[in-house]
């Protein structure tokens, strides 16, 4: 079912039985599925199954797994703050809805959550039960259990099978950027 305006670019999927609200844009290569409101999904990122997924940016080459599930309005209906990492505190938002925001790379395992708000960084791998922190800084691997570092050269072979599955790989130009972003996400 689809409630517009909805912007679906170039070979991008819906899948069957998903719904999806207006304000919404499905970039290309993507693929989507479960319930989706107000979100931008960037090129070549996937969720593919159930759970829900509202006033949210998933960057390029992302992953969601099968019932994910991300919260965009706090339960007390209070306005929502984000983590802003150049000044390492939290800041208002002056929004009542506020999803996740994914960065390029990352992925979440099966029946992930996400608390309102929650910032996650390039390149993490998030799995298991509970919810992560409200931010989780790029190149993290883990989930409420605990997170540690990403290592560098497997993060860049993860992303490289998942470029290759669509006959693209990283450009020298992009690991020389994604090497900065862990250079300077570790501090």
């Amino acid at each position: 079912m689809i409630r517009g305006p909805l912007a679906m670019c170039a070979h991008s999927v819906i899948k069957m039985g998903a719904k999806i609200y207006g304000a919404t844009t499905i970039g290309p290569g993507c693929k989507v599925g479960g319930e989706i409101n107000n979100t931008v999904f960037f090129a070549n990122s996937n969720k593919g199954h159930d759970g829900y997924l509202g006033n949210a940016v998933i960057g390029e080459w992302c992953n969601l797994g099968a019932d994910t599930n991300a919260s965009n309005l706090k339960n007390n209906y209070d306005e929502i703050k984000i983590w802003d990492e150049a000044a390492n505190t939290s800041v208002r938002t002056g929004l009542t809805f506020c999803g996740l925001l994914m960065g390029d790379h990352s992925k979440c395992g099966i029946n992930t959550m996400f608390n309102t708000g929650t910032i996650v960084g390039v390149s993490c791998n998030l799995f298991g039960a509970g919810f992560p922190e409200k931010f989780v800084r790029s190149f993290s691997w883990g989930g409420s259990e605990g997170i540690t570092a990403y290592d560098f050269n497997r993060a860049m072979e993860t992303a490289g099978r998942m470029m290759a599955r669509r006959q693209m790989q990283l450009s020298e130009a992009e690991k020389q950027m994604y090497r900065h972003i862990y250079d300077h996400s570790r501090n």
